[in-house]
Order: C-alpha cells, then structure tokens, then sequence
C-alpha cells in the first residue's frame, strides 16, 4: 500500500461502516458463545508456549473473513491468525478474532472480538482509524465508533474520564509472552505502582481501551500491542475524548501505546519514558 495520505470515506460511509463493523463484531460473538466448550483445549502456540491460539480462535476469523468477502471484498483484511490479505479500496479490516485468548482458554468473563478498520497502511504508526466494533463476549455489551461520529456501548454515548493526577488514576495495563519481556515490565511496574491510585490487568487489550473510553479505567499503558489489538479500540477510544500516542513524540506503536486525558497520558508518558518502559532490560 501507498505510505500517501490516504483518501478518507464521507461521513455517511463512516456510518455504514461503523454499522458493519459492529454487526461483525457481534456475529463472531454469537458463534463463540454458542460453541465454547466445557474445557477449552489449546490448539497452537505463537510468541512462546504460554501465548496460545485455540480452534475458536481460528473459527472466529474465518467467520469474520467470510462475512468480510461477501460485505467488502475489495477491501484489505488483516487478521491475527492468518495474517495480511492486500485489497484495492485503501481500506483495510483489522481482526482480533478473540482478544483476550488466555482468559478464554481459563475461562475468566473478559475476552472480546475486536473489528478495527483502518485507511492506509494496517500500521497503527502509519493509519487512519476510520471505524471500530469490540464485542464483549461473556456479557454482550458492544462498544463502537466511527471517525467524527462519537463512541458508543451499546447506542448509548461514553466519554473518557476528565484529566486527573496520577495519584488517583486507576490505571490498566498487560504483560507480554516472553520472560525477557515481562522481567522488564515488571520493573516498570513496581516503579509506577506506588504513584498511581491502582493498577488492573484485564487481560484483553481491546477491552481496557474501551473502558478508557467509557471511564471505568481513567489511562492504560501497555508494551508489544499490535494492530489487531488496538484498530478498533483506538477509534472508540479517540472518539471518546481519549489521547492515543507513544513516548518521545512517537505515535502510539509496538514499543508502547497509552491511553487517556492528554494531561493524565502526559503524565504517565513521561514517567514511563523516564522508566525505560519502551525498551527491555
């Protein structure tokens, strides 16, 4: 795809998109809930032994890739188990299939389906957040936005909390895959623990950006995201009144993406670069 500006859908596609998205968002739910079984076995591993894939996993994107070549089928789809499928429209569908797998593997009620789509390069330091779903499995609730159009749960708008001191900010975060990764973050955490009101660790990215957006977490931080686990929470939370942005002026990317009221993300931007957060030990 071309690094250009790209040319961005008028305001009515931006609500038929939303749409869309949200309605896939929601189908790929119903088929997990409909078929998760009594004991979840694990059916692949990626980064390491304890970053697992699951049939559902696979079963959900090809659900979401079906539904996509019948509503969109110029469009580019990228997806977290099968990788980056170019389209021709500038547009490309971002899928998280289940995010939140480990939580679903055990059985914890906080995993979701997460459909972002995007214009330009599928590189969150290099697109445009068009429009985004994230369907909340266990409970049902749907969060969504489009570009200009405001967030959403479930038709009702959300809104970011005001800007508050680290002091009492309850502050999500997660952890990487690989023991280097989490001896590092670890670190940062101790360090940062004592200068916040709290820190939750959910387990599904999508979801902590949508509870920014809806003020149930006041910022979050989190090392080693990538696309398909923030396209779609990065529109709803932008839409929300949410800053989304990296350390050192950089966008938000790999090496760190946080999430809030700029003062507050200011903040914690600055501590977390002071603390080496984007980089490992």
């Amino acid at each position: 795809m071309s690094s250009a500006t790209p040319d961005l859908p008028d305001a009515a596609a931006v609500r038929a998109l939303t749409d869309l998205a949200e309605r896939l968002a929601r189908s790929a739910g119903d088929l997990i809930r409909a078929n998760r079984p009594a004991r979840v076995a694990v059916a692949a591993t990626k980064s390491s032994e304890v970053d697992p894939v699951t049939a559902m996993d696979l079963a959900s994107e090809a659900h979401l890739r079906e539904l996509l070549a019948e509503h969109r089928p110029d469009d580019g789809v990228l997806g977290e188990e099968h990788g980056l499928e170019p389209g021709t429209t500038g547009l490309t569908w971002v899928l998280d299939p289940i995010d939140g797998t480990v939580n679903y593997l055990y059985g914890v009620p906080a995993y979701a389906v997460s459909v972002g789509l995007v214009a330009g390069e599928p590189d969150p330091e290099r697109w445009t957040a068009v429009a985004g779903a994230v369907h909340s499995v266990v409970d049902g609730v749907t969060y969504a936005a489009g570009l200009g159009l405001g967030a959403r749960r479930d038709g009702q708008p959300i809104a970011a909390n005001p800007a508050r001191p680290l002091a009492t900010s309850l502050v999500g975060t997660g952890f990487g895959y690989v023991s280097e990764r989490r001896r590092a973050q670890g670190r940062v955490l101790a360090a940062l623990l004592p200068q916040v009101r709290d820190i939750r660790r959910i387990g599904s990215a999508a979801l902590d950006l949508c509870r920014v957006a809806e003020g149930t977490l006041d910022v979050m931080y989190e090392r080693g995201l990538n696309a398909w686990d923030v396209a779609a929470g990065e529109i709803i939370a932008r839409e929300a009144g949410a800053q989304v942005t990296g350390l050192r002026g950089r966008r938000a990317s790999r090496d760190m993406t946080v999430v809030g009221p700029p003062e507050t993300v200011a903040a914690l931007g600055a501590l977390l670069a002071e603390l080496g957060a984007d980089s490992d030990d």
